[in-house]
């Protein structure tokens, strides 16, 4: 079978998935053989790291991470599978049909059930944004105007490498700021290359200790978002390898 190729943003997401040894370059394999690229944020950088996936001999590619929310229903840990990925002007790319069910269905299957379980899951539009959208307010506007649930600043890029090459993509992404929480901005200053460094965050907390607060808050959102993510990557992979048997 082709391996699939999963982008993740960050090292800490990348790590619910299990090890991966170094293959060529910076694309790492999982023991199943899937392919894995820790991008960093933003799209650019996740355009390369496809690219790289595609070179490698990824077949599908997908983007596995956190997101912020913007429908107001879903909670840190909440799980969004995609139908379509859009742009902040409306333009959209739609997630593999068959390959977004099979992921509903692994999700909810009770041999996938753990203590960990994900939460509940949803659907609808992933808006990818080239900028943190970091206040409540600005939050509200992207939900209204957009009619997204979610944010985040890499799986267009993902999807748009998957289209130029004809290959299915998927999205997965799980809730860790909710609508009603505004992401301070020491976090996304730190957070640079895929890792959060530590050094300054504290700076910036120096600099802005109001921050300090919301930084534990967004802490315990974390905490339950990665929980829900790693029980999300247990089923992500088999349900791949069903998809694939299937189309054989």
């Amino acid at each position: 079978m082709n391996p699939l190729g999963i982008v993740a943003a960050l090292a800490a997401e990348a790590r619910a998935l299990g090890p991966a040894v170094k293959r060529m370059g910076d694309v790492g394999c999982l023991g199943d053989g899937t392919l894995l690229a820790v991008s960093g944020m933003g799209c650019a950088a996740a355009g390369r790291a496809a690219g790289r996936l595609i070179e490698a001999g990824a077949s599908a590619l997908m983007s596995f991470g956190l997101a912020g929310g913007l429908d107001p229903r879903l909670s840190a840990g909440s799980v969004v599978l995609p139908s379509e990925v859009i742009s902040r002007d409306g333009a959209g790319i739609a997630t593999s049909v068959d390959w977004r069910e099979r992921l509903a269905a692994a999700l909810a299957s009770p041999r996938r059930a753990s203590p960990a379980a994900p939460r509940p899951v949803a659907g609808g539009k992933l808006l990818t944004s080239a900028q943190a959208i970091d206040s409540v307010a600005d939050k509200a506007a992207a939900f209204r105007d957009t009619g997204a649930v979610a944010v985040d600043m890499e799986s267009l890029a993902v999807a748009q490498a998957a289209a130029a090459h004809r290959l299915p993509f998927m999205a997965v992404r799980v809730i860790v700021d909710t609508a009603a929480d505004a992401l301070p901005r020491a976090v996304a200053a730190a957070s640079q290359g895929g890792q959060v460094r530590i050094w300054p965050l504290i700076g910036a907390l120096a600099l802005s200790p109001s921050e300090f607060a919301a930084i534990i808050r967004l802490a315990i959102r974390y905490r339950t978002a990665t929980r829900s993510l790693a029980a999300v990557a247990r089923a992500v992979l088999p349900a791949h390898l069903d998809t694939q048997v299937r189309a054989a």
